[in-house]
């Protein structure tokens, strides 16, 4: 694992800890960052200034903070936008009408990179090798995502509100890359269970529960009343078929024989029980 480059979170600087993670190497620091915001603040100034430096829009624009960078660290998707056009990469939405991303809702597994935001917090989810990884700068270490499971991540994303994106480009290259691609890592190695609580409890912390014991006192008790009541169920019908029985060979003894003959009208079931019955009365 030490071989992917994975950036731990350190105040709000998920944009630089994703763009690095997708870039598998240290190239951003919250300076380039903040050089990139201040370039874009001062294009978005002189666009509102053509519309006259003495009106009100113009001046309401000057008094808002940057929409590009905050004091905590947080930068803007047109920060990361810019950055990864140093590299010639593009950053595309999820939900975008650009043929391209047509084809991610299909097969997300043929792209290279996603980044991901929600609620201010950025995060790449990236293909190392043949495999692919999350690389939350809030997890411990990256998050092996197998090829079924990055569709279903991807859904669940989106239903939870995060924005999408889809990294379009060739990504620079990276050992892990090399390395991953030869030498995969075993899924069950590192994959860990999302939430902790969601794992099941083990049979022995049952024993100091007494609401458990009760319950499961009541469970046994339920089922031994459906079995007696089986039983005694089960020992009346063998009772009456045997009554039954008795009194067709009681029948039998009166009769002396059994008339089977092709003429006589009787129904064919009834014959073979009655020759049978007379078969074994004879042994």
């Amino acid at each position: 694992m030490e071989i992917i480059f994975h950036e731990k979170q350190e105040g709000s600087l998920c944009a630089q800890h994703c763009l690095n993670s997708l870039l598998q190497g240290a190239y951003f620091t919250p300076v380039d960052l903040s050089t990139l915001a201040l370039n874009l603040d001062e294009a978005e100034r002189l666009r509102m200034a053509e519309c006259g430096e003495e009106s009100d829009e113009y001046r309401r624009f000057l008094a808002q903070p940057s929409g590009n960078m905050d004091d905590s660290g947080y930068f803007s998707v047109q920060v990361i936008s810019s950055a990864l056009q140093v590299w010639n990469l593009e950053l595309v939405p999820y939900s975008s009408t650009d043929q391209r991303v047509k084809h991610v809702f299909t097969n997300p597994c043929q792209m290279n990179a996603f980044i991901c935001n929600y609620k201010d917090h950025w995060f790449t989810i990236r293909k190392l090798g043949q495999q692919w990884f999350n690389l939350n700068s809030l997890l411990d270490k990256p998050q092996l995502i197998s090829d079924t499971y990055l569709s279903c991540f991807l859904a669940q994303l989106k239903n939870e509100g995060y924005s999408i994106f889809v990294v379009f480009g060739t990504l620079p290259d990276c050992e892990a890359d090399r390395v991953l691609k030869s030498a995969p890592i075993v899924a069950s190695a590192l994959q860990q269970p999302r939430d902790q609580s969601q794992r099941l409890p083990s049979t022995s912390s049952y024993d100091d529960d007494p609401d458990m014991q009760a319950a499961l006192q009541l469970s046994l008790n339920e089922v031994d009343t459906r079995d007696t009541s089986a039983n005694l169920n089960k020992s009346k019908n063998l009772n009456s078929s045997d009554a039954d029985l008795q009194k067709a060979i009681q029948m039998s003894l009166e009769a002396g024989t059994f008339d089977v003959d092709v003429g006589v009208d009787i129904d064919e079931d009834e014959a073979a029980l009655k020759k049978a019955i007379h078969m074994s009365l004879e042994c």
